[in-house]
């Protein structure tokens, strides 16, 4: 063999080895883009269909926060909730989904886990759920930015 042959031969088997490394990290990252959706989504769901299940529960609770038109507006909610969750779930239209729970959670973190307001002994709770919020918002962000991945009905 000359030294060309052997320097062929360790190219091609070092090009072998990070195909076989990239197949594996393109694996391991479709299934967590899948899982990360599906995650998302539960919280989604959950909550949308205790706005249906519990309507009367939660439009008291949004008019105690000063939700105008509460028993309106909570059937829309649960109605985004619920349909941008399976969207989701499914990775359908997964980017609009996400925006759509964006603009859902980000009105909704400021109305509801406004800790700056609340007494001295409810401040650390509604500070964690805010910042939990925005951790979600993150997360929608993140959907947004890189699609629905390989494990879904759109393929971005």
């Amino acid at each position: 063999m000359t030294s060309n042959t052997m320097t062929s031969s360790a190219m091609t088997a070092n090009a072998l080895r990070a195909n076989a490394t990239a197949s594996k990290t393109a694996s391991l990252s479709d299934l967590t883009s899948a899982a990360g959706r599906i995650a998302l989504a539960m919280l989604f769901l959950w909550s949308g269909y205790g706005k249906f299940a519990h309507a009367a529960g939660n439009i008291g609770y949004m008019q105690a926060y000063g939700v105008p038109a509460a028993d309106i507006l909570i059937w829309p909610v649960a109605l985004v909730e619920v349909l941008a969750g399976l969207a989701l779930v499914l990775g359908w239209k997964t980017r609009w989904a996400a925006l759509a729970l964006i603009a859902f959670t980000l009105p909704a973190t400021f109305i509801f886990h406004a800790y700056w307001g609340v007494p001295a002994d409810q401040v650390m709770n509604q500070q964690i759920h805010f910042m939990k919020n925005l951790a979600i918002v993150g997360g929608l962000l993140s959907v947004f930015a890189h699609g629905a991945g390989r494990y879904a009905l759109d393929r971005h």
